[in-house]
């Protein structure tokens, strides 16, 4: 089938895109390197359509389809939206993406090759030409860009050529795609989803989540679009979840499972109330872990399907929730956290947790909650040892995060109290080495003591700046002078023999003690005097080799800063250093890379980059898995940038 007859079926409703498919996710180099391939007549796949009757036919978008037999794209979908964003101007009724990354395309006459438009290197040059608005005139339109060139005597005599390379640019649309159809009555929505998972067993995989959601929308067309719209309310005050983690939030106070098979008899009606409670009780879990926790960012909430249990639990209660019982539910999230209670069988855990608030009503289903972690993990009491993690990745960084707020920590440079009510950019937590890395690493630390936990701590992004590389043993009797009280409130050990470099390993076993003390204070204060849940000391798991990617020298640091530097020269944006990579369904920690751009440097059109300098190969192919380009030298990347960011034409 021709691709202009495939664009023709999705205008006329006879082929569109099946519920279940995800949204557009390609970047500008992926749409630049599809136009690439199709000038020059290189292969670019088949596509795999479920050939199934209108009626019954749950597909995405606002408007109908045909009558009759439609076509849904199973395998195809970022192709074929490319090609129809370029072509027509504009996004198809189907579209759920960024209309940004295939708008612009440009075309030049004489490099033949594609770049997105740029003002001063394009303006007023007729050698590139806007392949939208030559698709959009089509052959009647040439004349009127033969015109254009030959207004400029140098280029008239090549003519010829430029006007074969303009029909050769429209003859794109003419090229025939290979179409193969999934048919037959047998063809349940079940049965496609598995084909559709086998063919892009490349690509992203439907989850469990994603089919129920799909079976939904046949009865709710616009569930997507109103969860989508949670979601972007959550993402704004800095909690970002999938549609999976918010459906499951749904289907536990439904049904009270956590099976995503327990929906599939549900009503849209069911569906839109459960919404609706869900949400409100997503609200308020929220604003209690926030506003009593501290916890109020995405990165420092460990145990999001904790959230889920807690959804539940709240949905069931009438009438408002006491202090006492409050504080005990947040006790339980915290340590279901801190001992990663679902970063395993998150379906299972969920289960046995929902069982065991149905099991008493009220107060007495959070104490079997309870009594249940206690059985599965031990005793629930914070040792020293469980703070020898190391990175940003380490499971008790968010309580950390959570002494600070929701203790007295105070700021080293103000003196005053580390609350989310700060005002300015500059007064945002940051991490803060005490002990600066880059003397660390000249003092022959290796990168898990120099990341170690116990020597971070949060300070305001000013003070962090002011204080720089300078050792403890220089500046915090500055602090105390200042500010009295300012470095216990922190928990750093006032022996100031501890303060210098040779007894580095020895101040962190020391505070080490101070964070576990505290912790241990909190969890008793969040139970208001009912410590028996504390119980003995808990076991102390072995820390895992968290080895994969991270600045290791000072050497690495200063190329980084400088190639940071070199991309602002440029215009861009600066890259994040030390990004930390998350499994978004989890939450768990994967990896750090040195240097990333994790939205693209061209935020959210170009492809994610990492800058990982001297990594081993697991880290690299853990990055290119999860989608990241990858440079593992400063000219290489400078070299990436110059050609297809800024698109400067430089010898090879």
């Amino acid at each position: 089938m021709k691709i202009s007859t495939v664009l023709d079926h999705i205008d006329s409703g006879h082929m569109a895109l099946p519920e279940f498919q995800r949204g557009y996710v390609w970047n500008r180099d992926q749409v630049r390197a599809l136009f690439d391939s199709l000038y020059r007549r290189h292969p670019i796949g088949g596509l795999l359509v479920w050939a199934t009757e209108s009626h019954s036919a749950s597909h995405r978008g606002e408007g109908p389809v045909a009558a009759g037999i439609v076509k849904l794209l199973l395998d195809g979908q970022q192709r074929i939206t490319s090609l129809y964003g370029v072509v027509r101007g504009r996004p198809p009724q189907f579209f759920d993406g960024n209309a940004q990354t295939f708008t612009g395309l440009r075309f030049h006459l004489e490099a033949e090759n594609f770049a997105f438009y740029q003002v001063l290197k394009m303006q007023d040059d007729p050698l590139w030409i806007d392949v939208t608005e030559l698709m959009k005139k089509g052959t009647a339109g040439l004349g009127e860009f033969v015109a254009r060139l030959s207004s400029s005597p140098e280029h008239q005599p090549k003519i010829g050529d430029y006007v074969g390379r303009l029909s050769r640019l429209l003859g794109i649309t003419d090229i025939d795609l290979h179409v193969e159809e999934v048919t037959g009555s047998d063809k349940t929505l079940d049965v496609v989803v598995d084909i559709f998972n086998q063919v892009n067993s490349g690509g992203t995989k439907l989850s469990k989540g994603d089919l129920a959601l799909a079976k939904i929308c046949v009865d709710w067309p616009e569930a997507r679009d109103h969860m989508k719209t949670r979601l972007k309310g959550w993402a704004t005050a800095d909690y970002h979840f999938t549609l999976d983690w918010l459906l499951r939030s749904v289907n536990t106070v439904l049904t009270g499972e956590a099976k995503f098979s327990f929906l599939h008899d549900k009503t849209a009606s069911d569906i839109q109330d459960a919404l609706s409670r869900s949400s409100r009780a997503i609200d308020t879990t929220l604003n209690l872990i926030s506003g009593r926790l501290g916890l109020d960012h995405d990165q420092v909430l460990f145990g999001r399907f904790a959230i889920p249990v807690m959804v539940r639990y709240l949905n069931q209660r009438t009438g408002p929730i006491g202090e006492k019982e409050r504080d005990k539910l947040l006790f339980w999230f915290v340590e279901a956290g801190m001992w990663g209670r679902f970063s395993g069988s998150t379906e299972t855990y969920i289960d046995q947790d929902l069982a065991a608030i149905e099991a008493a009503p009220g107060e007495a289903g959070l104490d079997r909650l309870l009594e249940q972690l206690r059985l599965w993990h031990g005793g629930l009491r914070v040792e020293p040892g469980h703070f020898t993690g190391w990175s940003l990745g380490a499971r008790f960084y968010p309580v950390l995060y959570l002494l600070t707020r929701m203790g007295e920590a105070r700021d080293w440079g103000t003196g005053l109290p580390l609350k989310s009510s700060l005002l300015g950019k500059m007064n945002r937590l940051e991490v803060h080495h005490i002990f600066p890395k880059s003397q660390l690493y000249k003092s022959n630390y290796k990168r898990p003591e120099v990341n170690a936990l116990a020597n971070f701590c949060f300070l305001t992004k000013e003070t962090n700046l002011a204080i720089s590389d300078r050792l403890p043993e220089d500046y915090f009797p500055e602090i105390e002078a200042s500010h009295p009280g300012a470095l216990t409130s922190q928990w750093i050990p006032l022996d100031a023999d501890l303060w210098k470099m040779r007894n580095y390993r020895e101040f962190l076993e020391a505070r080490k003690s101070l964070l576990a003390v505290e912790t241990n204070r909190r969890m008793e204060d969040l139970l208001h005097g009912d410590v028996l849940w504390l119980g003995g000391p808990a076991p102390i798991a072995p820390v895992a080799a968290q080895d994969l990617g991270g600045i290791t020298s000072t050497a690495e640091e200063e190329e980084l800063e400088a190639l940071n530097g070199w991309v602002e020269s440029e215009g861009l944006p600066r890259g994040v250093i030390d990004y930390e990579l998350v499994d978004v369904s989890t939450g768990a920690h994967r990896s750090v890379f040195d240097l990333a751009w994790p939205n693209g440097i061209q935020e959210n059109l170009s492809q994610p980059v990492t800058v990982p300098l001297n990594e081993s190969g697991e880290t690299l192919v853990l990055a290119s898995a999860h989608g990241f380009r990858c440079f593992t030298t400063s000219d290489d990347f400078k070299r990436y940038v110059r050609t297809e960011i800024l698109s400067i034409d430089i010898a090879a």
